[in-house]
This record gives structure tokens, C-alpha cells and sequence, in this order.
């Protein structure tokens, strides 16, 4: 009843079932919701469930796409559903133990974004941004991940291991 009375005051405002946030009122642009992302990983953490990135939300934070999303798609080990947080939507998606398994943080989010994609027809800047993620990455991590991966998300992220090791180790050739 606390909450129901604090919402009809204005004080907070209801996202979901059980779920409330205190918005922020900025003196030019009037009422302000939190960034989706923050509230994502703040619900993850109250409810202790495990929540991955994936689809174009993945491929943009790891700078593989310049498509800004306006739903984030999250995969969770908790109970699926669907938030509006101002304009953007945040939608958690259960999914198999297999692939909340991974455990790196940048690797598990390659290997999401990578499934997104057709591996077989990358840009020239998107096989180097892959590239230089690699260089930057845990290599335990990403080699405990890379065993959970899909087949062809495997097969790719290997032959690319396989020719930077080549090569010099600062470009792909």
C-alpha cells in the first residue's frame, strides 16, 4: 500500500510487478527515466539472476554495429519478460544453462553478437574490430567460452585465432 500511495503522489513510478523506480526531474527537461542498461543490470542484481546482451544491443556495444537499439534484448536465467523504461524496452529472454555457462564478460557478449551475424560475409571493419576485441580479451576466458560457442561461431572465432597467430601480432592480413 506504501508504494501505491508513493505512486499516486508522484514520488515513484511503476515499471513492472513488484518493480519501481524513482524518477529524476532535471530543471530544463522536466522528468527524467534511468538508463535502460543501469536498470537492466540493478533488476539483475535485486533479483540475482544472470543477464547476457545479445542481438543488435550486443553487436553495438562491442562496436560490430552502428544501429542504436530502442529494445534490449537480454538472454537470463531468471523468468522471461518485457519492461518499458521511458522509451526503450528491455526484454529478458530465458535461455539454456549451455549459454548462460559462459563466462567472460567480453567473450560471452562476442559470442552472442557473433551468432547475430552471417559469419560469412563481414565487412572489412567488422573483422577488424573483432580483431582488435580479441587482442584486448582474457584468452582463458575466451578459450573456456569459445568451447560453448556454436559450431560456426567456434569454426570462425578458431581460423581468425589461427591467423593473427601467423601473422604479425598487431594486423590482420
Amino acid at each position: 500500500m506504501a508504494l501505491s500511495r508513493l505512486v499516486k503522489e508522484g514520488v515513484v513510478e511503476r515499471v513492472a510487478h513488484g518493480v519501481y523506480h524513482i524518477p529524476y526531474i532535471d530543471p530544463v527537461l522536466g522528468k527524467l527515466s534511468p538508463a535502460p542498461e543501469e536498470f537492466a543490470e540493478k533488476l539483475a542484481e535485486k533479483e540475482k539472476i544472470k543477464i547476457r546482451p545479445t542481438g543488435i544491443f550486443a553487436l553495438n556495444k562491442l562496436g560490430l554495429s552502428t544501429q542504436v537499439p530502442t529494445k534490449l534484448v537480454y538472454l537470463t536465467d531468471g523468468h522471461p519478460r518485457k519492461l518499458k523504461i521511458g522509451n526503450a524496452i528491455i526484454e529478458f529472454k530465458a535461455t539454456s544453462p549451455k549459454r548462460m555457462a559462459l563466462s567472460g564478460e567480453m567473450s560471452s557478449m562476442l559470442i552472442l553478437a557473433l551468432t547475430e551475424l552471417d559469419l560469412d560475409h563481414l565487412t572489412k571493419e567488422q573483422e577488424s574490430r573483432i580483431f582488435k576485441l580479441l587482442q584486448v580479451m582474457d584468452k582463458k576466458e575466451l578459450d573456456k567460452d569459445m568451447r560453448l560457442a556454436p559450431a560456426k561461431v567456434y569454426n570462425y572465432l578458431f581460423k581468425l585465432l589461427q591467423r593473427i597467430d601467423k601473422n604479425h601480432p598487431d594486423e590482420l592480413g
